[in-house]
């Protein structure tokens, strides 16, 4: 039965596979009394589900191969000895028949019990088997739940797969992809997460805060993502089907009109020249940046080499992926962010902080980096030393304070004298900023330019910081507004200092790459953006749409306005001034899901 569910769109795209369960355990319970009349029959269905799972099981058992395989299979071996213990089947049938429980009430009458004694044993190991029954039930639970027809799970056969889990981490995404994994249906999560931002560097399409998926999913049901509207169908329909087709073919067409700007300027109708950079955390980033024409790389991201790793990695290893970056980019500018974790995530990297009650007010970025000079220093090196590569700035994040600036100034100044006198060949002159993405920084940003070389807009956590609207809460989505006038007029104010004492200012938020804001952005006075690489070309169509002189002069009636009926009037009139052509792709609403 087609089955639609909702969530927000985290990575765009569309795609269509078969539902992973990461926790196939979670499933919707029908504790109703069994009618004496219906006992056989809920028989037949236990039995039918268990016959299922064990083949299942047996086909997976199969597959394998490797150097895995061998320990893989110890672990289905034991799953399939649980599903033929008759003292388990037996247990299920006297549920259904003398305590007249539905087989899916039955199920998790057997596994509350055989968990309980698990949790009541001494040794550990045993304990931890507890798992494996919860993986037997959940995986009888699918089977038995399972509504898809045979020429559904025939599709489903011939398609890739997609993860249903709570979160997901940055970590496993990669390896998750390379094992055919086409896409990610998520009950929590973010659409700004670093898992997130991941997935659409890989164009894996992704789905968050899909709360009812694991309740209403099983695994092998044939799904279909909407990553731009956020919509999730199970058990589609050939009507489904054939949007989803029809949606592939736009997008062949749309990608062939825009692959003819990949060697365009990006300029305004009235001859404004917008500077888009790329977001990088990987090497194929920067392979897509060079392809779409960026102008270079506007935030790399380095806290990927850390999050893949249970210790920091040392200088010459971040050296080695800080200079194959500044080779990859063939000479255009290259823009390295320091170290930007939290207590939230500092340990996976091998660093030890002591829990926090708020990880987002407390020491990430480079408040964590100045709790661990060694660390940056290290880090530092390594960047300094790929300035004889390439243009290289650094960019320092989380700064709240101009003593923080001065203070990794001078750090960097004593790296680069330490690595001179070691006969390191580096530049003479490096470019430091900082990101802006507290609100204290914005406002003091006065008295901090003098300081810096450059400055980028953070707008992801410039907007949470702002309105005190944790950006990772889905019960607070709504209240996470990138057009709040005080937003507005944060992003304003910087970019008119910036313009005032002729520093460079780029904007990497999300809302870079998103054509929604794009005229507003350039009627706020920025030309340097910087976006994910596959987002480059829509950004250049809709820029060379737009007359920059007219948006700055509607631009002062947006920053007037007092609340977000205001802010939208002067939305429209701005995004009125493109070209219709370009104004339709735009406009174009996702598939109907």
């Amino acid at each position: 039965m087609r089955l639609i569910l909702e969530g927000s769109g985290a990575s765009r795209g569309m795609a269509l596979g078969r539902a992973r369960l990461e926790q196939p355990s979670r499933f919707l319970v029908d504790n109703t009394p069994l009618a004496q009349a219906d006992v056989a029959a809920e028989l037949v269905r236990i039995d039918n589900a268990l016959a299922l799972a064990r083949a299942e099981l047996k086909g997976l058992r199969d597959k394998l191969s490797g150097p895995l395989a061998r320990e893989v299979a110890e672990f289905i071996d034991a799953h399939g000895l649980i599903l033929a213990d008759p003292e388990f089947v037996n247990g299920l049938h006297n549920l259904i028949k003398d305590g007249r429980f539905r087989a899916s009430a039955a199920l998790k009458m057997q596994r509350d019990s055989l968990v309980a004694v698990f949790e009541a044993m001494d040794d550990p190991y045993l304990r931890s088997r507890r798992e494996d029954i919860e993986h037997v039930i959940g995986r009888v639970q699918g089977a038995l739940s399972r509504e898809s027809s045979v020429e559904e799970r025939k599709l489903a056969s011939r398609v890739g797969e997609i993860l249903v889990s709570d979160t997901v981490a940055p970590a496993e995404l990669v390896p998750l992809a390379e094992h055919g994994v086409l896409g990610f249906i998520l009950t929590g999560g973010s659409t700004l997460s670093h898992s997130a931002i991941l997935a659409r560097s890989l164009r894996l399409p992704m789905v968050v805060g899909s709360h009812q998926a694991l309740a209403h999913l099983r695994d092998g049901d044939l799904v279909l993502i909407d990553g731009d509207s956020g919509n999730v169908i199970a058990h589609p329909t050939a009507q489904d089907l054939a949007s989803y087709r029809q949606w592939q073919r736009d997008v062949a067409q749309q990608d062939k009109r825009r692959a003819r700007l990949r060697d365009a300027e990006t300029r305004t109708l009235d001859g404004i020249e917008i500077h888009l950079h790329a977001n990088a955390e990987m090497a194929a980033d920067v392979a897509r940046a060079r392809s779409f024409g960026a102008a270079g790389i506007g935030l790399f991201r380095t806290e990927f080499l850390f999050l893949q790793r249970r210790d920091a990695p040392g200088e010459e290893e971040q050296f080695l992926a800080y200079r194959d970056l500044v080779l990859g980019m063939g000479g255009l500018p290259v823009t390295i962010r320091t170290l930007d974790l939290g207590a939230d995530k500092a340990d996976s990297a091998g660093l030890v902080l002591e829990d926090e009650p708020n990880p987002a007010l407390g020491v990430r970025g480079v408040r964590l980096s100045l709790r661990n000079p060694q660390l940056m220093r290290t880090q530092l090196r390594a960047i300094l030393r790929t300035t004889g590569y390439g243009p290289v700035r650094i960019l320092v994040p989380m700064v709240s304070a101009v003593e923080e600036v001065i203070t990794i100034r001078r750090m960097v100044d004593e790296c680069a004298t330490q690595l001179r006198k070691e006969g390191q060949q580096i530049a003479e002159h490096f470019e430091l900023g900082a990101m802006i993405e507290v609100p204290a920084a914005a406002i003091a940003l006065t008295s901090m330019i003098r300081q810096l070389d450059f400055v980028a807009i953070g707008t992801n956590d410039l907007v949470q910081y702002t309105l005190a609207v944790d950006r990772n809460n889905n019960e607070l989505g709504e209240l996470y507004d990138p057009l709040h006038p005080a937003v507005l007029r944060l992003i304003a104010h910087t970019i008119a200092v910036c313009r005032r004492n002729r520093r460079p200012v780029t904007l990497c938020g999300e809302i870079a790459g998103d054509v929604y804001f794009t005229a507003m952005l350039i009627g706020l006075g920025l030309t340097e953006f910087s976006m994910h690489p596959g987002l480059i070309l829509e950004v250049r169509e809709v820029v060379n749409a737009l007359h920059a002189g007219e948006l700055r002069k509607i631009a002062p009636r947006l920053l007037r306005a007092t609340d977000r009926a205001g802010i939208d009037a002067v939305m429209h009139r701005m995004r009125a001034r493109m070209s219709a052509i370009v104004e339709n792709a735009v406009a174009a609403p996702p598939i109907d899901c």
